[in-house]
């Protein structure tokens, strides 16, 4: 059987031939890899170069290797946090023409950790309360699309900085399936899988000495449970207001925004005496902030970015001449929103050098910038500027803290 090599796009064929797939994973040269930190799996993975692209391998059966890259295309298609699938091998031979296991190639996110990375030194306990945050957001969003994940864990997960907290990802959609909807039933396995399997591998660290001391890994398990659960509620519940206070329904869809939430689609009902009126979210999508920054400035953020970097433009805005909210002769928000990061983001972002960045993208430096500001103008008791904070900021922090701001100590 020869090698077939089915791609999301056109040019990742041509690139991905170049590789040595004649080699079981396992016997990739050195020349062919990238040296970047790999989770747990039960199987072989690694990372290698694919023209400009730095590309996760992994060595798998051929019907769960396609059974996880179309999982893996719908849950890009339906905008749920995912590694990007690239491509599925098929028909691998050695040179003696024996078969080999198929391979499904994802794009390397840029950035991100497996947990294990983030405990080489102790990550301290406000640092893991952040990860089940992230992880309990990735679930709960997960199953509003429909998405039985079958194998909630640590080691499924990929984590990247996000403003002070951290966004998840899903790598391993294997166990995975998508439903229209999932029934309570269902979140509630995927739930107690979550629970087991983080209070495992949090065993195991301790185990081997990686854990604080004062982590219960039982307790961080279930964690999970309660801050997914109170994530649903607030996401799922039906709310009855008195009849004619509609501002509680604009109240409660706020509350939504501020945690990253839209509500698409909603049901509204008034009783049948007239005396109150019934509430409930349809449809909830998440990514509020993110999807208004896309839209006034072209950036594409994490949540937590997004959000920060919005109030940091809407404070700039108010310091241009030409901005005046309601008057039709004003500069729009757009066209204000393109000068911020013209004059203002972009110029920011490349005073810092490249070499002094690290994993860090453009929004996390930004934000790590404002934090510095923030911190130098409290000492100040006076604010200091943005140009005064990156230049001590490239002077006395990322010469000697660089290790601090990588995703892969504690913070």
């Amino acid at each position: 059987m020869a090698l077939q090599i089915s791609a999301t796009r056109p040019e990742h064929p041509a690139l991905l031939l170049e590789l040595p797939w004649h080699l079981p994973l396992e016997e990739w040269p050195e020349a062919y890899l990238v040296p970047l930190p790999r989770g747990i799996s039960r199987h072989v993975v690694r990372y290698a170069r694919a023209g400009d692209e730095v590309i996760a391998v992994k060595e798998l059966a051929e019907r769960p290797a396609l059974r996880e890259y179309e999982l893996l295309r719908d849950l890009d298609r339906i905008g749920i946090p995912a590694v990007d699938p690239l491509a599925v091998l098929t028909g691998r031979t050695d040179d003696d023409g024996s078969p080999l296991e198929s391979v499904l190639v994802t794009r390397h996110l840029r950035g991100s950790q497996p947990y294990r990375s983030m405990f080489e030194t102790t990550m301290r306990p406000a640092t893991m309360h952040r990860l089940m945050d992230a992880l309990a957001v990735l679930l709960v969003r997960l199953h509003l699309a429909g998405f039985a994940w079958g194998d909630c864990s640590l080691s499924n997960t990929l984590f990247r900085r996000d403003a002070g907290a951290y966004a998840a990802y899903l790598v391993d959609a294997e166990t995975g399936d998508l439903h229209p909807r999932l029934s309570d039933g269902q979140r509630e396995y995927d739930l107690d899988l979550a629970r087991v399997n983080i209070s495992g591998e949090l065993l195991d660290l301790e185990a081997s000495g990686a854990l604080h001391p004062s982590v219960d890994p039982v307790e961080f398990g279930t964690e999970i449970c309660a801050r997914y659960g109170r994530l649903w509620e607030e996401l799922t519940r039906t709310s009855v207001y008195p009849a004619g206070k509609y501002h509680y329904i604009e109240r409660r869809i706020r509350r939504l925004n501020d945690l990253g939430f839209d509500v698409a689609e909603m049901q509204i009902k008034h009783s049948a005496d007239g005396d109150s009126v019934t509430f409930v979210p349809k449809v909830v999508d998440a990514g509020h902030h993110q999807r208004q920054l896309l839209r006034l400035t072209g950036l594409d953020t994490e949540e937590n970015q997004a959000r920060r970097l919005l109030n940091d433009l809407e404070s700039w805005m108010a310091t241009q001449d030409d901005y005046a909210p309601g008057d039709p002769l004003a500069a729009r928000p757009e066209v204000l929103a393109h000068r911020w990061v013209r004059d203002v983001f972009r110029p920011t972002v490349r005073a810092v050098p490249l070499e002094l960045r690290g994993a860090m993208d453009a929004a996390e430096i930004y934000h790590e910038l404002l934090e510095h500001r923030w911190y130098l103008s409290e000492q100040a008791q006076a604010d200091i500027g943005l140009d005064t904070a990156v230049a001590d900021y490239i002077a006395h922090i990322l010469p000697t803290a660089r290790e601090s701001l990588r995703p892969t100590t504690a913070d």
